[in-house]
């Protein structure tokens, strides 16, 4: 069977090193499984990996989409699999590196992602009750048909929710069951699955210190100019940690402590669903993320190693 390996964790834990690192030493190439840098011209936001820090390492899905395009991850699956598949055409193992646990899960256990379309008419009703009775009215709604998929969701994620709730009514199943009938469907890859986790105080004092980076590297500026292109504050895009905020700033909404400490707040409770959802992984193999990069690429080389 085709071998992949991903390397998965919450944001700020070091993927993007780990991955380097192991590629490196398999003299391979990396697979982006990042929900927001594929995006183009959202840099800082989105922390994304830089020239500098990819050391030479061909990386794909990264800066495939324009902000102005709502990307989803039956899209995600279909170009993420063509770089899979060319790569493994050199005899080389990809590595999978990110942190969105439904993009990496949907690509390497091949989640049936038939698009069930979309209906304008139950669209437009969700988006109104939405923005009359909030996303914590919507969430518990989704919390009576499908609490799993509820469990892994944020009240501020309208787009998400909406949808989940636009898919039940169309088709009468939940998406947690269409990831349910998937499970026992044949796999197209043997994946060795890592992920990095560390202490809760370390791990979130490393994302405010990189919130706090990200606003010196000119994270306001960038939404700026998002904003001046005319990307819509509605898109995809802007509704990432950071950019959302960030428009509540510049429209008057929060004063820019408020929006820093926000983007804090919400970027915590992001590593936190992202844990919660890479538990859900029977064969992870966990690595304690504050150890040098070195060290936990020796140890996933020689795991993979024994594994195959």
């Amino acid at each position: 069977m085709k071998q992949v390996i991903v390397i998965a964790g919450p944001t700020a834990s070091g993927k993007t090193g780990l991955s380097v690192e192991v590629a490196k030493q398999l003299n391979t190439e990396i697979v982006s499984a990042d929900s927001m840098q594929i995006y183009r011209d959202m840099n800082v936001g989105t922390a994304k990996v830089t020239q500098e820090e990819m050391q030479g390492i061909v990386h794909h899905m990264i800066d495939i989409v324009s902000p102005f395009e709502n990307y989803n991850v039956s899209q995600y699956v279909e170009d993420a699999k063509t770089c899979v598949e060319s790569i493994i055409a050199k005899g080389k193992i990809p590595v999978i590196a990110g942190g969105t646990g439904l993009y990496i899960n949907s690509l390497v256990y091949g989640y049936d992602l038939a698009p069930i379309p979309s209906d304008d008419a139950v669209r437009a009703e969700l988006t109104a009750m939405y923005e009359e009775k909030g996303g914590e009215y919507l969430l518990a709604e989704l919390q009576k048909i499908d609490p799993k998929t509820a469990q892994r969701l944020h009240p501020n994620n309208g787009r998400r929710l909406i949808r989940a709730l636009e898919v039940y009514r169309i088709s009468g199943t939940t998406i947690s069951q269409q990831e349910e009938r998937t499970k026992n469907a044949p796999k197209p890859y043997d994946v060795k699955f890592f992920v990095l986790d560390t202490a809760r105080d370390l791990l979130y004092n490393r994302i405010n210190e990189r919130v706090d980076k990200m606003l010196e590297n000119g994270l306001i500026e960038e939404v700026k100019e998002l904003l001046r292109q005319g990307v819509p504050k509605t898109n995809t895009a802007m509704q990432a940690i950071g950019y959302k905020e960030m428009v509540e700033y510049l429209d008057g909404y929060l004063t820019l402590e408020e929006a820093v400490d926000k983007i804090k707040q919400e970027s915590r409770r992001y590593a936190k669903r992202q844990l919660t959802w890479f538990r859900r992984n029977e064969g992870a193999y966990w690595l304690e993320a504050t150890l040098p990069k070195e060290e936990l690429s020796e140890t996933v080389i020689n795991y993979v190693k024994k594994g195959w």
